[in-house]
């Protein structure tokens, strides 16, 4: 059986194509032809009915000598002339007779429908015809009339039929130029893909680390997404050198609030201590996770940066409280971003660990979002930083202060998960003392 999802391209296009030529414009032609024809006998019809009244308007019957007449001519020279096509009469049924010259010695057959109709029928001479015919009554006649205008449809046929040609005629070259279309297409339009083939191929075989990216513009993010991924599979190797030391720096702050509310065991806190645990767990499996396998930072579901925040701005809140600290959370727009979420919350849970450890009366973090990309932002009060302590906070298990407990991965980790999805870590002083801690990530999407 095939499968459709593994269908080729070429193929694909191929059949697409073949049914377009083969089904869909032939019939589109009867469509065409169809209605072309429908409209053109409706303007015939409608000229049918505009003659009858005329021949209506004409008629008059004379009581004396119980007659039917004309009391003025048509205006038309082919109801005068013999067999020429055009005919119009007007009878009783019995006696009562009017009739073009035309007609010379015939007659029109009737058919007592009511109402105005049309019919096809043939005419005096044989040939097809379309008739128009209702029934009427006159002042004075004390029996219906049967009024009938009939036209010879030679013209509209020869019409109908030199439109068929020419459609069919259109539709053939359309259906060839198509074809080339398609041919063009498939050598000119998927090259670009055969390159991206050929590079993919040389990356295989070692010729080059990364795919080329001279590219139009629906493949080039594929070939920057595939080249992302190519960069960060090196990086996490590297990464998973120190998972061990990563896993251990992120338990601390789960830790840290399981121990909080340990002392402190109403029933009402049961919830958010299982809620604790449940985040223990799972940044148990994430660095377990990340250690052995490279996940993917160029493409994934976006999410919204409060709600995935939120877990750990609440512990961070506690903390403070703790401490006695003042801690303001993020408010405004809502900001989306496609950082995987624990990464997002192990990158502020560590700035803000550290920032509630060095605080003296206040922590301020504020999230925003630019052209640039997601913009973090974490300012504390505390004593800060030297030029050279910022030089070298950023490196992996440096610690500033030796009397205060900690691996000094903290900040070596957000630096690294930054620059694993582009982004980079800065710091700063703030005010006359503390630090201002700026994350740039930038993935992200913003709706006002």
């Amino acid at each position: 059986m095939i499968n459709l999802r593994r269908f080729p391209i070429v193929a694909r296009m191929l059949v697409v194509s073949l049914v377009l030529v083969v089904v869909v414009l032939p019939l589109a032609g009867v469509v065409l032809a169809y209605n072309f024809r429908s409209a053109v006998i409706s303007a015939f019809d409608e000229r049918l009915e505009a003659l009858s009244n005329v021949v209506l308007a004409s008629a008059n019957y004379d009581p004396i000598a119980d007659t039917l007449t004309l009391n003025r001519e048509l205006g038309d020279p082919r109801f005068d002339r013999v067999f020429s096509g055009w005919y119009w009469q007007i009878t009783d049924g019995q006696n009562r007779l009017l009739t073009s010259r035309s007609l010379w010695d015939q007659q029109l057959e009737i058919n007592n429908q009511p109402g105005l109709t049309y019919r096809a029928v043939s005419g005096p001479n044989g040939r097809p015809a379309r008739l128009s015919e209702r029934d009427v009554r006159l002042p004075g006649l004390p029996v219906t009339l049967h009024v009938s205008v009939a036209g010879e449809i030679d013209e509209i046929e020869a019409e109908v039929a030199e439109f068929q040609r020419l459609l069919w005629l259109s539709l053939l070259v359309l259906g060839s130029l198509l074809l080339l279309a398609v041919w063009l297409q498939l050598r000119w339009g998927l090259e670009p893909l055969r390159r991206v083939q050929k590079s993919l191929e040389a990356v295989q075989r070692g010729q080059e680390n990364k795919l080329d990216t001279d590219l139009p513009s629906e493949l080039r993010p594929l070939a920057g997404t595939i080249n992302a991924v190519l960069e960060q599979d090196q990086r996490f190797i590297e990464r998973g050198r120190a998972a061990a030391g990563n896993l251990a720096h992120a338990l601390k702050t789960p830790v840290s609030v399981i121990s909080t509310l340990s002392e402190q065991l109403p029933s009402d806190q049961a919830r958010a201590l299982r809620r604790e645990v449940k985040r223990l767990d799972l940044a148990v499996r994430h660095h377990l996770a990340r250690a052995s396998a490279a996940g993917t930072v160029a493409v994934g579901r976006s999410h919204d940066v409060m709600v995935v925040l939120d877990p750990v701005l609440t512990g961070i809140a506690r903390l403070a409280g703790r401490r006695a600290l003042r801690f303001t959370a993020p408010a405004g727009r809502v900001v989306t971003t496609r950082v995987d979420p624990q990464d997002l919350q192990e990158i502020v849970g560590n700035v803000l660990e550290n920032a509630i450890k060095w605080a003296r009366s206040e922590v301020i973090m504020t999230v925003d979002a630019d052209n640039d990309g997601l913009l973090l932002r974490i300012q504390d009060d505390g004593p800060g930083m030297s030029d050279a302590q910022i030089h070298t906070a950023l490196d992996r298990g440096v610690k500033l202060d030796e009397t205060t407990p900690g691996s000094g991965l903290g900040l070596s980790i957000v630096s690294d998960l930054a620059k694993l999805y582009g982004g980079h870590v800065s710091l700063t002083r703030w005010q006359d003392g503390g630090l201002t801690v700026e994350i740039r990530l930038p993935e992200w999407r913003a709706s006002q």
